[in-house]
């Protein structure tokens, strides 16, 4: 409780407060208007200032207007690209992948070849059966599959599913903070939302309305499925709107690894919310600040500080141990060190070999990969190890259990 208390203090000094009724889950009121993040940089320069080189701020990119959007490599010739620059009309992503966007009608649409930032190379894009939910109600053309119902509503503020028109492309402040109408003619703390001020589920419900894989309750709208939450603003009910992806133990799908850890990408609240953090108050912004930081994955501080605020040899919650090293029989400095190469391992694909950290917060036994096919951090490392040999390995060390590893 420290912890999330002394993060909320930390959070406070930013002049931007919560309207009560948010506090309870109710709907914003109907004459609050979205006025779009510019609105926002008079009152909170700094802070608008940090957010505008963020990859929330920056997701979605008009070449048009931003000439550096395209990384990828257009000049070589590739059988996988179809297109020329003159085609995309939105660029998205930069760190892992980026796709690209044409305009046809008044709906965007997704072309057929991907940028793997990694290798620096081309990938096919598209949707193949028996994957994403929604692929057996779109025709298998990524020219029948606008992104307006599949993506605009995440990569964008206030998505209107009846004109397929936004107050602002990406993730503005009003994605988190709500419509600003009334703030911006009188800042006040009882007209905006301050995440930092709701209670754990729906503080953590701002960021699980697009970083979790799930279906709108409500499906179809007006003939078209969604694939997220259609009607939800911040303060209201999540559960009301969206319901995550199943997943039944024992059995490896598209979504999840068989002991239900994601196995994709965007689903961190489908994670966070299995986890011992969640069920003991802790919320995505005790880690994470999305105005941006210095620190990779905006974190507030660098993975181990923040980890060994709450975690270390004499704390109640762990590790049992008398030095950090002793727990992870790894040398300080070492990646082995890192309380998230083993707590929240990189076994979630985004595209290609590159994955993205787990946010369960478990430790993966070598057992576990054996019986259900899960990835554990110790042969994600040690890559040219077995499992038997991690096994092994794990029951020689005095802080653990044979039981735990071993089975």
């Amino acid at each position: 409780m420290n912890r999330v208390m002394g993060v909320q203090s930390l959070v406070f000094v930013i002049p931007i407060i919560c309207m009560p009724g948010a506090l309870f889950g109710q709907a914003p009121a109907a004459n609050l208007q979205f006025v779009g993040s510019a609105a926002c940089k008079t009152c909170h320069p700094a802070i608008y200032e940090r957010w505008s080189k963020t990859r929330m701020a920056n997701v979605v990119r008009d070449p048009k207007t931003h000439p550096d959007a395209i990384i990828s490599d257009l000049s070589t010739p590739n059988p996988l690209v179809k297109f020329t620059k003159d085609d995309i009309a939105f660029v998205y992503g930069s760190k892992w992948k980026q796709r690209y966007f044409t305009k046809k009608g008044d709906d965007y649409y997704p072309l057929g070849a991907q940028w793997d930032v990694t290798h620096q190379v081309w990938r096919a894009y598209s949707v193949a059966p028996n994957m994403d939910w929604w692929v057996r109600y779109y025709p298998a053309d990524n020219m029948q599959r606008p992104t307006g119902p599949l993506c605009d509503g995440c990569h964008s503020v206030n998505y209107n599913i009846q004109t397929k028109t936004v107050t602002e492309w990406n993730v503005g402040c009003e994605k988190c903070h709500g419509p600003g109408s009334a703030h911006v003619r009188r800042p006040s703390q009882a007209n905006i939302v301050n995440p930092a001020r709701l209670d754990t589920v729906q503080a953590t419900d701002v960021c699980l309305q697009c970083h979790s894989q799930g279906q709108p309750l409500n499906n179809p709208f007006n003939g078209r499925y969604y694939d997220w939450p259609v009607g939800f603003q911040v303060g209201m009910v999540l559960k009301n709107y969206w319901k995550l992806e199943e997943h039944k133990l024992g059995e490896q799908s598209f979504t999840h690894f068989a002991e239900g850890t994601a196995h994709k990408n965007r689903m961190q609240g489908n994670d966070f919310i299995q986890s011992a953090m969640y069920t003991h108050g802790v919320s995505c912004y005790s880690c994470h600040d999305v105005h941006g930081t210095g620190n990779d994955g905006d974190l507030l501080k660098p993975a181990n500080v923040i980890c060994l605020e709450c975690h270390g040899p004499k704390s109640p919650n762990g590790p049992h141990a008398p030095t950090i090293e002793a727990h992870t029989h790894h040398q300080a400095g070492s990646a082995g060190n890192e309380c998230v190469d083993c707590h929240m391992p990189k076994i979630e694909q985004t595209i290609a070999d590159v994955n993205v950290r787990s946010h369960t917060f478990r430790f993966i036994s070598p057992a576990e990969t054996d019986a259900l096919k899960v990835p554990n951090a110790c042969n994600v490392c040690h890559t040219d190890k077995s499992t038997q040999w991690a096994r092994d390995a794990l029951k020689t060390w005095p802080n653990m259990s044979p039981w735990r590893v071993g089975n």
